[in-house]
């Protein structure tokens, strides 16, 4: 069982993120830094998936996608989101709500440079979250562009980048016996690096 936490938590909550991605990174046995990110569809209606966590630091969590896809078109008309990681392994998760906000273009450009060639074909021939009528469409999609970029890098897509998450709220929770759980909820306050937490309630 993971440690409680029983310490006094410290001002900062990214010092406390730090110490558990770690943990995570040691025994999770696969995609530690896979996260469920809630944005706003139509209407109001939410909309969740799992997607994976490239860079975290005192800005914020960032993520890249299609900027075409559902929610890419979400978050251009409502830029908040939530994410939370959920560690099983630990027992432990972590939630975050606050602003979206697209990354520089070199950014995207230094992450896309580091993915592995098929994936980077595959930003190319996905229309993502678009109808596709037989898997064999994408494969021929994919052949194209791998002939269209045979013996070159290839470029990032315009509409392909990344996105950062800058949290309002950061809370920490901990699996304790008979659902006595810990609860660490840190805000940001006044818009600036300052935090506040408190305990709450399981």
């Amino acid at each position: 069982m993971a440690a409680n936490i029983d310490f006094t938590p410290p001002a900062d909550p990214w010092l406390l993120f730090r110490e558990w991605y770690a943990l995570a990174e040691k025994n999770e046995p696969s995609y530690p830094d896979a996260m469920t990110l809630a944005t706003v569809g139509a209407h109001g209606m939410p909309s969740a998936r799992v997607v994976l966590m490239k860079e975290y630091n005192e800005n914020g969590f960032v993520f890249f996608t299609n900027r075409r896809s559902s929610k890419g078109a979400q978050i251009a008309r409502h830029p908040k989101a939530a994410l939370c990681f959920y560690w099983k392994s630990l027992r432990r998760q972590v939630r975050a709500e606050g602003q979206v906000v697209e990354i520089s273009d070199a950014e995207s450009d230094a992450y896309f440079a580091t993915r592995p060639r098929g994936a980077q074909i595959g930003a190319w021939a996905s229309e993502q979250s678009d109808i596709l009528a037989t898997r064999a469409e994408l494969e021929r999609r994919v052949a194209e562009f791998e002939k269209e970029f045979d013996g070159k890098p290839v470029p990032r897509p315009t509409h392909w980048g990344g996105y950062r998450l800058t949290p309002a709220l950061i809370e920490f929770w901990q699996d304790r016996e008979f659902r006595l759980h810990d609860r660490i909820l840190y805000r940001r306050f006044d818009g600036q690096g300052g935090w506040t937490h408190e305990r709450l309630h399981p």
